[in-house]
């Protein structure tokens, strides 16, 4: 979860955040810790983003215990954006169409969202530090299309990574999401798995699917995810997914899946095509930037590494015009101070 130390000048009662935090001058002689939490608004029948909700058709609950929100806006906050692709075959051929439409998608982010990009099988690398520069992007993405990889898909370790940089964005005060191109078909992360599957990972440091969501939880950061199954992935899932001779190690190791991830951080899954692949994830930036978000101050303050289930409603008077809602956010935090000044020199 995002905690920010935000200075004491800024009022926000009525007030939204700057527009841009880092044009103010450096103050660090008072704070008030912030929770800030981001959230998706859909309609139940339709699927429909919807996007005209004010303050006070919320409520919002930490440890069971309703806080007052202090800060709402809406596509106010910048993105700090890790773009994380499957490197193995079953997803890999769908970078090609994706990289030819790149540049296109990412003009709709705005000129101070950042970037970065990383490429995964077994373990993720980094291709493309966080940068506004697009024609960068474009180019690591480009990169990411003509390269491959013999080992297995290790979701949780490249959602472990993409999370850490995801905490490495440049501007402390973005919301930070990862947007993951998968088939959703992972390598069972077991040690035997590492050895034949994936060798680049030193033995006893693969991450498991709770560090993982600890590491998103800590971080604030959402996973959202394009879906793009090929004819190899319906097989994968026909000879390994479905065979009940591997249900018992799947339930011993969980190879992690998309939807949870998406689904306990906010996020949301798209389901693509091939040729539709660099439309959607156009669209997915669009229904990212359509989200809500809120700052409190706990009114509890728990003890260190506690974590801080939170829980985001719209109220039942704000359905009777829209119709029955559905609010994706994440589930919580684990409590840390982050010390940092949100508005550097």
């Amino acid at each position: 979860m995002l905690v920010l130390t935000i200075p004491f000048l800024f009022s926000f009662g009525s007030a939204a955040l700057p527009r841009d935090v880092n044009s103010q001058a450096q103050v660090l002689k008072a704070s008030t810790e912030m929770v800030v939490v981001d959230a998706l608004v859909l309609q139940k029948k339709t699927g429909r983003p919807v996007g005209a909700l004010k303050r006070e058709d919320f409520e919002l609950y930490e440890d069971g215990v309703r806080q007052e929100v202090t800060y709402f806006s809406q596509d106010t906050l910048p993105l700090s954006v890790v773009l994380l692709f499957d490197l193995t075959d079953t997803t890999r051929p769908v970078l090609k169409p994706l990289a030819s439409g790149a540049l296109q998608a990412l003009q709709h982010l705005k000129s101070e969202d950042e970037v970065a990009v990383m490429v995964y099988a077994a373990s993720a690398e980094l291709l493309q530090d966080f940068t506004t520069d697009r024609t960068l992007a474009v180019a690591a993405i480009e990169k990411a299309a003509d390269m491959k990889s013999k080992e297995g898909a290790f979701f949780n370790e490249a959602i472990f990574q993409a999370s850490s940089q995801a905490a490495r964005g440049r501007n402390p005060s973005s919301r930070r999401v990862i947007i993951w191109l998968t088939d959703n078909e992972p390598t069972v992360p077991s040690e035997a798995m590492r050895r034949r599957y994936g060798k680049s990972i030193p033995a006893g440091s693969l991450h498991t699917e709770k560090d993982a969501f600890k590491e998103l939880f800590e971080s604030g950061t959402t996973v959202s995810s394009i879906v793009e199954r090929s004819a190899l992935s319906d097989l994968d899932m026909v000879v390994i997914g479905k065979n009940p001779l591997y249900a018992p190690v799947r339930k011993e190791y969980p190879p992690g899946d998309a939807y949870k991830y998406a689904e306990e951080t906010g996020g949301q899954v798209m389901k693509s095509s091939k040729e539709e692949v660099s439309s959607k994830l156009a669209k997915l930036i669009d229904e990212i930037r359509t989200r809500y978000s809120f700052g409190y101050s706990p009114s509890v303050k728990q003890p260190e590494d506690h974590f801080c289930a939170i829980k985001l409603k719209v109220k039942p008077e704000a359905e009777e015009h829209e119709g029955k809602l559905i609010v994706k956010a994440r589930l919580g935090y684990y409590r840390h101070i982050t010390t940092h000044s949100s508005v550097p020199e």
